[in-house]
């Protein structure tokens, strides 16, 4: 899949991606990671950030950083988050609504696993179901994953344990790889943010 954008996407993002991560992580994760860290450790034990492999650009998996929002099992069988799941814990149920979960891949931002705009990256056992099945479905790796996206800017977050629910976000994927630019990351970015103060009956 040919991907446009000109000097912004061969070079522009790379930028765009590396000041604003090092903006968040200089000013904002240095403070945010210890104090949401010691909360995560007074409700519950376990590490303070969770670990996940999934995969990244072109396919190759990475090790996706998240604060821990569920209660700490070792060697859990993967199972995706559904609305009121009993392993999510108050905080964590707090942190999902807010994104705030999301704020460690920053650092994954980084280290050039991905990227602040970009399709969402599935952790491989999900992946696996619909790799070969959902025609399109590889295409979405032909860019760096992002910690936000137009699929969920516009909604489509949450559990896909629905063939359509993955198909939808599949289509707001192809459709950002086709047009992204600057002004689409920025307004991707603004919806983000706005949707933090609305009612996301999805979020889990």
């Amino acid at each position: 899949m040919p991907i446009t954008g000109g000097n912004y996407t061969s070079w522009g993002k790379l930028l765009f991606d590396s000041v604003i991560a090092f903006l968040v992580t200089a000013g904002i994760l240095f403070w945010l990671i210890p104090l949401i860290g010691i909360a995560i450790r007074l409700e519950s034990p376990g590490p303070i950030l969770f670990v996940q492999m999934r995969t990244g650009r072109n396919g190759h998996p990475f090790r996706c950083l998240k604060f821990r929002t569920m209660r700490y099992k070792r060697n859990a069988e993967f199972l995706q988050a559904t609305p009121n799941d009993p392993r999510i814990t108050r905080l964590g149920h707090l942190l999902r609504k807010t994104n705030l979960d999301e704020m460690p891949q920053f650092l994954n931002v980084l280290a050039g696993h991905m990227s602040i705009i970009g399709p969402r990256p599935h952790p491989i056992q999900l992946d696996a179901q619909y790799w070969q099945s959902l025609p399109g479905y590889v295409n979405r790796y032909c860019v760096r994953p992002g910690i936000t996206g137009l699929a969920q800017a516009r909604g489509a977050r949450g559990e896909t344990a629905e063939w359509y629910k993955m198909h939808q976000r599949l289509r707001y994927d192809q459709w950002y790889i086709r047009r992204q630019s600057l002004g689409l990351d920025l307004m991707i970015c603004w919806w983000t943010i706005a949707a933090l103060f609305r009612k996301n009956n999805n979020a889990c």
